[in-house]
């Protein structure tokens, strides 16, 4: 099974790199392939609980993601980025892994290809 992994740095509210990335991860996953979804940076705060996206214009992503990871989606959050973002791993949704810097390289070294989103 070929392994991707798909990066997104950006937040989930702002532009559609997010929904982008959470649109592709669930084709992949549904077409059988294995897809390792890695947040860092801002695109941790995908991951938070309870988004709150009022006034944004932009569709709220927090169910798309729990779809992502019961579809079989691997999902990871930089554990740096976390602290950056001011999150505590009780902030974060289940289902989805804290990552280090160490394991996040050895996911994207596994991966036949990489996405950036």
């Amino acid at each position: 099974m070929s392994k991707i992994a798909m990066i997104l740095k950006r937040s989930p509210y702002g532009d559609i790199n997010a929904a982008e990335a959470v649109r592709h991860a669930m084709g992949g996953v549904a077409g059988e392939l294995c897809i390792d979804l890695i947040l860092v940076d801002g695109g941790v705060l995908l991951a938070k609980k309870g988004h709150d996206d009022a006034g944004t214009g932009f569709t709220n992503l927090e169910g798309a993601l729990k779809d992502c990871i019961d579809m079989g989606v691997n999902v990871y959050a930089d554990k740096a980025s976390v602290r950056e973002q001011h999150l505590e791993s009780a902030d974060i949704a289940d289902g989805v892994k804290i990552a280090s810097a160490t394991q996040i390289a050895e996911l994207v070294k596994e991966a036949k290809t990489t996405m950036i989103f």
